[in-house]
């Protein structure tokens, strides 16, 4: 059984003109465990509300997300609030950091809503993403490429199944997302996770194994886009 499956799911957000046109439209998409993929996809394509909708943070119209066999919309608020703590790690394009709190803090509050804080797993974390001298430094007083580094920590804080990175190099020159990118991959592959990223960069897409076309995945919602 696939780690992750998507099967016919379709999403739609309503405009002010009363219309609701589809935005994703995805017949099937499949990850394995420890396997890493890319979807490439320019702006305004889906990718990110393709991601939100795998994490949970929004709910299908109609199809199925299942994780391990688990149907995340079929979960309670609370229930799916618990699951995505402790099966997956989100990266996101601008860091969503808590500007209030250390380094070391926001990975220990990402702890504190999964299988419980551990300091020392935290303070390690910190260390391998090359950040062992900034665990009590703010966002503010680190560089975008430090920071994308403290989100990658707390993404791998509970051991998450699955990682989603959602252009995770989008606010980073050209040297820094070298080194984010490969530090993700390395990341998940000694955590034992798969990965699943959205990118437009084609050298960061060049990386990957694996690279599905969010224009081919979504074709269906942007057919009737076209014809509407």
């Amino acid at each position: 059984m696939a780690l992750l499956t998507i099967d016919r799911i379709q999403k739609s957000f309503p405009r002010p003109d009363g219309t609701a046109p589809v935005v994703i439209d995805v017949q099937h998409l499949a990850l394995d465990a420890r396997e890493e993929v890319a979807v490439a996809g320019e702006s305004g394509s889906g990718k990110s509300t393709l991601l939100n909708l795998i994490a949970g943070i929004l709910t299908p119209d109609s199809g199925r997300v299942l994780l391990e066999g688990i149907e995340v919309s079929a979960l309670s608020e609370p229930a799916r609030d618990r699951w995505r703590a402790a099966t997956l790690g989100y990266v996101f394009q601008s860091f969503n950091l808590l500007q209030g709190y250390t380094c070391l803090e926001n990975v220990l509050l990402a702890m504190s809503f999964g299988p419980g804080v551990d300091r020392p797993r935290a303070e390690s974390l910190l260390q391998r993403v090359g950040l062992g001298g900034c665990l009590h430094q703010r966002p503010s007083q680190l560089s975008s490429g430090q920071q994308q580094r403290v989100a990658v920590a707390r993404a791998l804080a509970n051991r998450p199944r699955l990682v989603l990175a959602d252009e995770p190099t989008g606010n980073l020159d050209h040297r820094n997302a070298g080194e984010v990118i490969a530090l993700i991959r390395e990341t998940c592959r000694e955590a034992g996770a798969a990965l699943l990223l959205v990118s437009h960069d084609r050298e960061v897409l060049s990386r990957f194994p694996r690279v599905e076309s969010m224009a081919a995945l979504n074709r269906a919602a942007a057919s009737r886009e076209a014809a509407a």
